[in-house]
């Protein structure tokens, strides 16, 4: 058994009932908003954000209609959140396919994204707990700010840990947190099972964005982008900020800020990769991931159904193993 199928195992049930909801919530009557919303649901990934409000659900108790309402809601935002990433970045690619944006065009591209964020907010209200509408609305806004400090950052003179941790916690972790503690909200967890919950969700998405980051060193098709893309789009991330910092190397700060300001030629950036790499900013972004899934599994309660604390290691590992 591989491990997607031991993390789906105590969930398969939920799963498919989640699947149904999510397929319904993206049709429509209007013929191009039909086909649009068709082509994002052909497209969909493996579900590992609504599989974590699912388990994180039977960890604390049984799933139920508002775990269901919970998981699809988060998923929605997080949907439309991407659509729109891709407009922001110019993006003509998503996992190897076509952007919306790309197939279509901005206008639309906004204009679904907005109304799959609506879709949201009424299935974050059909779970009738104030408590996860309010997350639902938090993270739709730490979400948009990680964008804003992203974009800030491009023109940041210093190559800081701490502002590279701060958006990833508004962005990625920011949708791994809001699962796991939806996951224990929608079963009415006690207060601290839920902020354990959000923590643990958080170290996930940490590592998650941090396996992520280092894929951007490695060419490999099947992620459907090149070597050095997200310093193509001016990012610096986990590995180079490492390398910058530990070797003080002035041509090296100054191509740095160059990628910065997406003015580095492919070449550049093609030699900037391997040098990152030659200095150990691979395997020190790897030792800081897997202590963050350490993190995540010390937070697991003792007292965990067997089979439940099986399949969120298997969770925690498959992020950190995934090779794409």
């Amino acid at each position: 058994m591989d491990k997607l199928e031991l993390i789906k195992l105590p969930i398969e049930k939920e799963l498919g009932e989640f699947k149904t909801l999510f397929e319904m919530s993206l049709r429509s009557d209007n013929p191009l908003l039909g086909e649009v919303l068709g082509y994002i649901r052909k497209r969909n990934g493996k579900m590992m954000r609504p599989i974590l409000v699912l388990l994180m659900a039977k960890l604390f108790g049984e799933v139920a209609d508002a775990t269901l309402h919970a998981a699809l809601s988060l998923e929605l935002l997080h949907t439309a959140s991407l659509v729109h990433d891709d407009v922001v970045d110019e993006s003509d690619e998503r996992r190897g396919q076509s952007s919306v944006n790309a197939l279509y065009n901005n206008k639309i591209s906004v204009l679904v994204g907005d109304y799959m964020l609506a879709t949201s907010l009424k299935h974050a209200a059909h779970t009738g707990i104030l408590e996860l509408v309010e997350l639902v609305a938090r993270l739709g806004q730490d979400l948009s700010e990680g964008e804003i400090i992203q974009l800030e950052n491009t023109s940041n003179q210093n190559f800081s840990e701490e502002v590279y941790f701060n958006v990833i916690r508004k962005k990625t972790a920011a949708l791994f947190t809001a699962s796991a503690e939806s996951g224990a909200v929608s079963v009415h967890a006690g207060k601290t099972e839920e902020r354990n919950a959000a923590l643990f969700g958080e170290m996930i998405g940490i590592a998650f964005q941090i396996k992520d980051d280092i894929f951007d060193y490695y060419t490999c098709p099947e992620l459907g982008k090149p070597t050095g893309n997200d310093m193509l789009e001016g990012k610096l991330t986990l590995p180079a900020l490492y390398v910058l910092n530990k070797t003080n190397d002035e041509s090296l700060r100054a191509l740095a800020l160059r990628i910065r300001s997406m003015e580095a030629s492919k070449e550049e950036i093609a030699s900037f990769v391997e040098l990152i790499k030659q200095e150990g900013g691979i395997a020190y972004a790897e030792s800081v991931m897997r202590s963050y899934r350490d993190k995540a599994l010390d937070l697991l309660p003792k007292s965990a159904e067997p089979s439940i604390r099986e399949a969120l290691t298997a969770y925690i590992d498959y992020v950190i193993e995934r090779e794409k």
